[in-house]
């Protein structure tokens, strides 16, 4: 078999990106968009010493579970990978990734529920990156990138987005080449307080422009919800979005959302879940699993703006924070602040450096829940957690190839009783996932 060949293949699984796997003559191909049991021809597009891959040239038999995509540029844009499949059949997709990565990755027996599916697979995200570039004739190239290039695919709609997310970058797009500022723009963020309706822009520039004044302007006067609009500057040369300076053009300097009774104060750099629904569930997941009692002391790494520990608050006797960046340990104090709680405690440093410190001045610590980046848990923290020897540990992941890593290292000590993922990103690979783990007796 060579480059250009066509045959006909069954897909027969799937890659953890979602890609179909066919098997033919000793290689396996890897097919974009192609759904189990589907029989197509396809055309071999790159082929090594013993795999391939290729694209449907025509399909002999479609599964029940393919759809028609609601994005017509679906099968461009990078950003969605899930639209040709039925959403069930993505929950389903999804909950089988996670039991294959503990399969293959942690070696380890594990109960994993179905995924919890959210109840509108659209219009979800409460921020939004939408890259810049100076395209033909000056003017603004706005979209999402192709999918590993640095092509932008333009959109007119992102059915990911919110609403008003939509409409805001359409008039940004016009705005910018009204005033004349393509070659200075690098992206365009937004965030969208669902439950509060506010919004926050943030302009991602490499040099400062006095009409970014006059663009704030347009944008605050046409969206009666937008509450703050930010100057980022950005003069790096690498792929890093944001810049260390900012401006604030118009309003405040960050925006308030609301979970269950709790407000959070959002600024342009602080972390918030992306998808607000399906994030009550995913902390209540957390806290279900944490069997918390009121004696406890329960240490929140990774804490970010303190959302899960000022969500577990009320139910323990203390919460420890423990966060890298700065601004967001700022932002954790004020949430408490704002929410009248007062037994939190804040500690900006590195996650393994300040659980050492809590071992030596003699905390005892219950409860352990961590909720690292995609990269997981390096193992100077796997190893403060283990002398810390909390009964119970709830690893929070964004990467299920990590946290299984993680959970396999963590294993000689703590045994892995439930995992729920949840899917935070449909339309997309990416799945979230609450995982309760008990100190080994």
């Amino acid at each position: 078999m060579k480059k250009n060949d066509i045959f006909t293949g069954t897909c027969i699984d799937y890659t953890s990106e979602g890609l179909g796997v066919v098997k033919a003559e000793g290689f396996v191909f890897f097919i974009k968009d192609m759904l189990i049991n589907e029989i197509a021809l396809i055309k071999i597009t790159k082929i090594n010493k013993n795999i391939g891959f290729g694209f449907v040239d025509k399909y002999i038999r479609q599964s029940e579970e393919r759809c028609n995509p609601k994005c017509k540029i679906a099968h461009l844009c990078g950003g969605c990978q899930l639209q040709h499949m039925e959403y069930d059949h993505q929950l389903d997709f999804k909950t089988n990734r996670v039991k294959t990565a503990f399969e293959r990755i942690a070696k380890l027996e594990v109960s994993v529920n179905d995924c919890a599916g959210a109840v509108n697979p659209y219009n979800y995200r409460n921020k939004v990156q939408v890259p810049v570039k100076n395209g033909f004739d000056n003017k603004a190239v706005v979209g999402y990138y192709r999918s590993h290039t640095n092509d932008i695919v333009e959109y007119d709609t992102c059915y990911t987005q919110s609403d008003v997310e939509n409409e805001i970058v359409k008039k940004m797009k016009i705005w910018i080449n009204e005033l004349n500022l393509t070659k200075i723009f690098r992206h365009i963020l937004i965030k969208h307080s669902f439950n509060t309706n506010d919004v926050m822009v943030v302009f991602i520039v490499s040099v400062k422009d006095a009409k970014l004044k006059t663009l704030a302007e347009f944008v605050a006067k046409e969206f009666d919800n937008v509450k703050s609009v930010i100057l980022n500057l950005n003069t790096r040369t690498d792929n890093v979005i944001m810049g260390d300076k900012e401006e604030i053009l118009y309003g405040n300097k960050f925006i308030t959302e609301s979970l269950n009774d709790l407000v959070f104060n959002i600024s342009s750099k602080s972390f918030y879940q992306i998808n607000p629904v399906q994030t009550k569930y995913l902390y209540e997941k957390a806290i279900e699993f944490a069997n918390l009692k009121s004696t406890d002391t329960l240490v929140d790494l990774y804490c970010g703006t303190g959302t899960i520990g000022l969500f577990a608050a009320k139910s323990v006797k203390k919460v420890i924070g423990i966060e890298l960046i700065n601004d967001a340990i700022k932002d954790a104090k004020v949430n408490a602040i704002k929410n009248n709680i007062s037994n939190v405690e804040f500690i900006c440093g590195d996650a393994a450096v300040i659980s050492t410190k809590l071992i030596q001045r003699n905390e005892k610590i219950d409860v352990v829940v961590v909720d690292p980046p995609r990269k997981g848990l390096d193992i100077e923290t796997i190893e403060a957690i283990k002398k810390m020897t909390p009964d119970r540990l709830v690893y929070v992941s964004c990467d299920v190839a990590t946290c299984a890593r993680d959970c396999a290292i963590l294993s000689d000590m703590y045994k892995v009783e439930m995992i729920q993922p949840v899917d935070m990103f449909p339309q997309t690979t990416h799945v979230e996932c609450v995982i309760q783990l008990t100190l080994a007796k």
